[in-house]
């Protein structure tokens, strides 16, 4: 059993914990229970890999954002029904490696990303055209920060173009973009923290074999039942009869509703201080629902609602 242990752990590149590791054991046909897993494991010294708070700067030109049709209900019924993007940046020894991504929120697969030495608007329009490349989707709603690549008037123009509908989360509060964040937060735990890279080649390979070669294809996710995105996602169309055609409209998604921009014209400006909070709010494949964030915040959104406004 410790050698079947072992192996799920070199496997994951050495950052499954116990729950992991149960659920690989389980879907190998192997009985056992996932206390002697996490006893077995500290018997020999093997553990998870556990994230660490980081931060990144958004960006804003003064342009006016689009509406929050996601109010931080990060929940799709089937593929290419809501999308979040976002942006990080890669330290190496030669400056920063800029990272863009777009994820699908129903199975958290990383359907579009692009990397590049600058933070100019042709970095998220890479990532937003692999995405729809890769998935043809029709009235996708793609989710993002208010930086100004996301603001941008070419930005505006290839999403009108292609019938995506931008939807744009408060300034300055990384819980309207909880479910990216979550992305970020597990590639810094198990891949950023654990190497340095001499050269933007080397990381530009490292994040590729991290994204293609592990987390889309074999990557637990707790909040999926412990199985990768491209099984999440096989098994939901074999259970559900797909008729050739474009793919379904956004407006299968319960959760999204438009919200006046009225009442947030005073917004704040993001700084380093509150560009992203703590690991322990939005680091979590569970923790990227909307209802923990709304019980911390519910307080201060009430605060800041003026009087004459009705929600």
């Amino acid at each position: 059993m410790l050698e079947r242990i072992e192996a799920s752990h070199t496997t994951s590149h050495g950052t499954y914990g116990s729950p992991r590791i149960h659920a690989d054991l389980a879907a190998s046909g192997r009985l056992v229970g996932r206390k002697r897993v996490a006893r077995l494991m500290k018997g020999a010294g093997l553990r998870g890999i556990s994230r660490r708070r980081y931060a990144t700067t958004t960006l804003r030109d003064g342009a006016r954002p689009a509406p929050d049709l996601v109010d931080r209900k990060f929940v799709a019924t089937a593929p290419n029904v809501l999308w979040v993007a976002d942006i990080t940046y890669v330290p190496t020894w030669v400056g920063f490696l800029y990272l863009a991504v777009v994820l699908d929120v129903f199975s958290r697969r990383v359907v579009g990303w692009s990397m590049s030495t600058t933070l100019r608007t042709e970095l998220v329009l890479a990532a937003l055209d692999m995405a729809l490349a890769v998935r043809k989707p029709h009235g996708v709603i793609h989710h993002s920060d208010q930086g100004s690549q996301y603001t941008s008037l070419a930005f505006g123009k290839r999403c009108r173009e292609m019938a995506v509908r931008p939807s744009m989360g408060s300034v300055g509060d990384a819980y309207d973009n909880a479910m990216a964040e979550s992305f970020f937060a597990t590639l810094e735990c198990e891949l950023l923290g654990r190497h340095r890279f001499r050269t933007h080649v080397e990381a530009r390979a490292a994040i590729f074999q991290f994204v293609e070669g592990f987390y889309n294809r074999r990557r637990r996710h707790s909040a999926l039942g412990y199985l990768s995105p491209d099984e999440f996602e096989r098994r939901h169309a074999r259970t559900t009869e797909v008729s050739p055609g474009p793919a379904k409209s956004a407006g299968v998604l319960a959760a999204v509703k438009d919200k006046p921009l009225t009442g947030r014209a005073n917004r704040r400006v993001l700084d380093g201080r509150c560009a992203r909070r703590p690991a322990h709010g939005v680091g979590r494949d569970e923790g990227t629902g909307s209802s923990g964030a709304e019980q911390r915040n519910s307080a201060t959104r009430e605060e800041k609602t003026p009087s004459h406004h009705t929600t």
